[in-house]
């Protein structure tokens, strides 16, 4: 199951970030069909800030299942939680986190993580350039070890307490790069 992380406010960039724009499609439709990958079985979007905003400007798939973290402002880990939530109703296996502001992952870089989990791994990143990128992909045992982290440290925790069991796999450029500014969408989307 894959879960996109699009509840925060967006607040260095105007407004949500699922509401951006990449050729012609939302960031938060952009991820949800991202991660739709054989072998990713649902797809889920946390969303939090603006969400009756995100929800009638940024259309989802319809096999995309849409939660609402009312406690978005606590962090990404909440939101987290919310989609840890929802995975357990369908009784997932692994998930994928990927935070809806990066754009430019490429299908091949997900499919590699999948791959990974489905092999059995812990818990599994792309990295590329020597750097962990996104998305992140976590195990069931993993997804207890995610449930017990520390609000303020987040995923980054899990994978920092068990680093012989991370998987890393080839992650492509775009991995690495997230959308926080508009600078940074201006350089790596255009205008």
């Amino acid at each position: 199951m894959a879960i996109v992380l699009a509840a925060g406010e967006g607040r260095r960039i105007g407004g949500p970030k699922a509401l951006l724009s990449r050729h012609g499609r939302t960031f938060l439709a952009h991820a949800c069909h991202l991660l739709a990958r054989p072998g990713v079985a649902e797809v889920v979007a946390v969303i939090g800030a603006s969400a009756a905003r995100v929800r009638s400007e940024a259309p989802v798939p319809d096999d995309v299942t849409v939660v609402e973290n009312e406690a978005w402002s606590d962090g990404m880990l909440s939101s987290v939680w919310c989609g840890l939530d929802a995975a357990e109703n369908l009784a997932a296996d692994a998930v994928l986190l990927h935070p809806v502001d990066h754009p430019l992952v490429s299908p091949a870089t997900v499919d590699r993580v999948v791959d990974a989990l489905r092999q059995g791994a812990f818990a599994a990143v792309p990295t590329h350039a020597g750097r962990r990128g996104h998305p992140g992909g976590f195990g069931r045992e993993a997804i207890g070890a995610l449930r017990a982290a520390p609000p303020d440290q987040g995923a980054r925790t899990v994978l920092a307490g068990h680093p012989h069991r991370v998987v890393h796999v080839e992650g492509d450029p775009g991995c690495l790069v997230g959308i926080d500014t508009p600078e940074q969408y201006r350089r790596h989307l255009g205008s």
